[in-house]
């Protein structure tokens, strides 16, 4: 019987926050607080935090985590993964990325996830997104806009408004409308095992290289990528500035 594992991926050296896997988030590290939510999917068969760095790993020991050490060279979380990956048993055939730094991340969304990749084995890679709220501003770049087909699949992702709306202003549009939703992408996705060995050793494309999204690749490539929609939005933390909010979003749950 085939299974589906949760990788976190935890590094020390972040750019923008240097050690928040472990920043004090309501009392807990943060990485402990996704690592709970993660475990609360009960469509996971395994969950693992890798990471390059004993501060971390010595952590998540402590909280009772299954923990692989890794290379500290390596580019992405998801190559990070994929050596992970890489060593587990062969029954495990299908991967969930499970983003560090996002500690209200739906259990219910990283099951479905799972659900989904099983039971479509031609589905090799898979990630979610959500309607923009009214009020929330399309055009900002750090919210990556995904466009779907009518399969609900990825044609594009992109920092930039997309689609473009030629004779309207940047509107996010509910759905019920004629124009086309705004939908932002998460950053939590699926694989097959095989599929993310391969895409690793695929080598970044000029829309990646453009846009610095490495989903991009996959498209570049001519992979499909399932997008499952989810009314609720993550959130993640990328700055200390982010802490406040996060503790706010945990006490909602």
């Amino acid at each position: 019987m085939s299974k589906t594992a949760a990788i976190i991926p935890a590094r020390w050296g972040s750019t923008r926050f240097p050690g928040k896997a472990l920043h004090p988030i309501a009392g807990k590290p943060l990485v402990q607080h996704v690592w709970e939510r993660t475990m609360g999917a009960a469509a996971i068969d395994s969950v693992i935090i890798a990471t390059d760095d004993m501060r971390i790993a010595d952590a998540a020991f402590a909280f009772g985590a299954e923990v692989s050490l890794t290379s500290p060279n390596h580019v992405s979380g998801t190559d990070r993964i994929a050596e992970v990956a890489r060593k587990l048993p062969a029954a495990f055939t299908r991967i969930i990325n499970v983003q560090g730094d996002e500690p209200v991340v739906d259990p219910a969304l990283i099951s479905r996830l799972a659900k989904t990749l099983a039971a479509d084995p031609k589905i090799p890679m898979i990630t979610a997104a959500n309607p923009f709220a009214p009020g929330e501003d399309p055009a900002n770049p750090n919210a990556v806009k995904v466009v779907l087909d009518r399969a609900g699949d990825a044609l594009y992702f992109s920092r930039s408004p997309v689609p473009y709306p030629r004779d309207k202003g940047i509107v996010a549009d509910s759905g019920k409308g004629t124009a086309a939703t705004y939908y932002r992408h998460q950053g939590i996705y699926g694989y097959t095992r095989k599929f993310l060995l391969e895409f690793i050793r695929w080598k970044p494309g000029a829309l990646e290289k453009t846009e610095q999204l490495e989903q991009l690749r996959a498209l570049e490539n001519g992979a499909k990528i399932r997008v499952l929609i989810t009314k609720k939005a993550s959130i993640g933390v990328d700055t200390p500035d982010d802490v406040r909010f996060a503790e706010a979003s945990l006490k909602k749950l």
